[in-house]
């Protein structure tokens, strides 16, 4: 009983970040990205292609292809890290869902939602994974090349993503597929960002995120 209240603070904290992080992932993509058509990353890319051909939803489609990596990250990163993931996945999912349809961007222009959408996404994924958590998909992958090769997470999640994006370029024309390396540049160096800074200190220094009601 005397260590579980040791560790009841530090599950709880856990718990908020791994909530926090993926509802941010699930915002930035649901608002500024997906709505312009630009992935978020390979997963990202794979659910517009999806959305493209089979008009399957984004938050479904990115549900199915996050979780189909669910036993790797079993395997590799443990129990826990799985289970993590797999709430994280439902979270950015529902959240996706959520903010797609009530909420608009405050941007006319698709570049400023971009560079927004970046910034917010890579803030959201540094979270999860600076807790040892995935956001599921390619960064399943990313985070078990960092386990094991001991390189900071947002090196191959760079590179096996922008693999995706040429492999996808046929189908997505070049314009989207270059505001695509773009998000994959700045979101990437958010996650270094975070992963390495001490995000305890500046927690209560975010500023809010521009929201935009939208209109029905």
């Amino acid at each position: 009983m005397k260590k579980y209240r040791q560790y009841h603070p530090f599950l709880y904290r856990k718990l908020f970040y791994l909530v926090a992080g993926a509802a941010i992932q699930g915002y930035a993509m649901g608002v500024f990205l997906f709505p312009n058509a630009i992935p978020s990353g390979g997963a990202g890319g794979l659910t517009v292609l999806f959305n493209y051909w089979f008009q399957i939803p984004f938050s479904i489609a990115l549900w199915f292809l996050n979780s189909s990596m669910l036993l790797f990250a079993i395997y590799y990163l443990g129990g826990a890290s799985a289970l993590g993931t797999l709430i994280g996945i439902t979270i950015t999912s529902i959240s996706v869902n959520i903010f797609h349809v009530l909420w608009d961007t405050p941007f006319t222009n698709e570049w400023m939602d971009l560079a927004v959408g970046s910034i917010i996404l890579g803030l959201g994924v540094g979270i999860l994974i600076r807790n040892g958590f995935s956001n599921g998909g390619i960064g399943i992958i990313a985070l078990i090349i960092a386990k094991y090769r001991t390189v900071n997470p947002a090196k191959p999640l760079f590179i096996i993503n922008g693999l995706i994006f040429l492999i996808t370029a046929y189908v997505i024309d070049w314009r989207i597929v270059i505001q695509a390396i773009i998000c994959q540049y700045i979101s990437t160096k958010m996650v270094a960002w975070i992963y390495h800074f001490s995000f305890a200190s500046i927690q209560l220094k975010i500023p809010f995120l521009p929201l935009g009601w939208r209109k029905k």
